[in-house]
């Protein structure tokens, strides 16, 4: 799943490409994704985009008329933009229909899957196109007033930003009290968004805390964050930046706007190395795999305590 240096990636993406740009047509090809597409979706044609935004992994898209379009990537979801160039050339999108009518998109030869999954078709006045590509369907589409932000479902129970004016000390609030292993703490979209699985894992390694330490352990007993906690705290930020600046981290079906992969995997140093030596200097242990909460979690037993 996009965690968020992958969100984040498309967000500055899709600001580059589409912004105060006018939508001229909607093309709307299934009845929606995890959730049904919103009743209104097709009346964003005539709207501009006034900014591209990010709320942990959402993708928030403001438009002149006081709505807001947000967008989730679920597992496989993923943005391509066409200039006016690259739609032009294409066949008519219309043109081919599978699995019992479907319309086809033009685009299969980049998105991939002969177009089929590309759901999704945002058509700009200027000829450019942004098209959303999502195999196994699990990405999730919603259009409402931008007064109603703050109360809207999907976003009103979030936790803190990583990047936001969040330090140990409002960590170690969070982790007060709670027996969960730390790892798993990470995961909660309430104690700080974003994290992920991934990034979880290797914050942890560089920090040196094992993914299994329990999180109140991390927290003296007057409520201020021990000195592992203020390492962790500045690894999770450190990470999470180094990710960006790769483009975020491809292991399946992630692409940046631009169909161009995240590097970030290049410098995993327990994440998917299960069976190799730790990278750490002066280690020389071994990374182990363990699953928790049926996720993956990757660490080193010898320098993580």
């Amino acid at each position: 799943m996009p965690e968020l240096p992958e969100v984040e990636t498309v967000r500055q993406g899709l600001l580059q490409g589409v912004l105060n740009k006018t939508i001229e047509d909607v093309l709307i090809r299934r009845e929606g994704l995890r959730y049904p597409f919103p009743d209104d979706l097709a009346t964003v044609a005539g709207t501009t985009v006034v900014d591209v935004r990010r709320r942990a992994k959402y993708l928030l898209i403001d438009l002149d008329d006081g709505r807001v379009l947000l967008s989730h990537l679920g597992m496989s979801g993923r943005y391509t933009l066409f200039s006016a160039d690259e739609a032009a050339e294409a066949p008519r999108s219309l043109l081919t229909t599978v699995n019992g009518g479907v319309p086809v998109s033009a685009f299969g030869g980049t998105t991939g899957y002969g177009g089929k999954h590309d759901h999704l078709e945002f058509i700009f006045t200027d000829g450019t196109r942004a098209v959303y590509t999502d195999p196994r369907r699990f990405g999730i589409v919603d259009l409402f007033s931008a007064d109603d932000e703050a109360a809207q479902p999907l976003l009103s129970s979030l936790g803190p930003e990583p990047f936001d004016p969040w330090s140990a000390e409002d960590l170690a609030q969070a982790l007060s009290g709670r027996k969960t292993s730390i790892k798993l703490a990470l995961l909660d979209q309430k104690t700080v968004v974003g994290v992920g699985n991934i990034y979880a894992c290797e914050a942890l390694h560089r920090t040196g805390v094992s993914p299994k330490r329990q999180a109140m352990k991390l927290v003296k007993k007057n409520g201020q964050p021990t000195a592992a906690l203020v390492r962790l705290t500045g690894c999770i930020k450190t990470v999470l930046k180094e990710a960006i600046a790769s483009g975020g981290s491809t292991l399946n079906d992630f692409a940046a706007v631009d169909g161009a992969m995240g590097y970030f995997a290049h410098d995993f140093q327990v994440y998917g190395r299960e069976g190799q030596p730790c990278m750490k200097a002066g280690c020389g242990g071994v990374v182990r795999r363990i699953v928790q909460s049926n996720r993956s979690t990757f660490y080193c037993p010898q320098c993580q305590r």
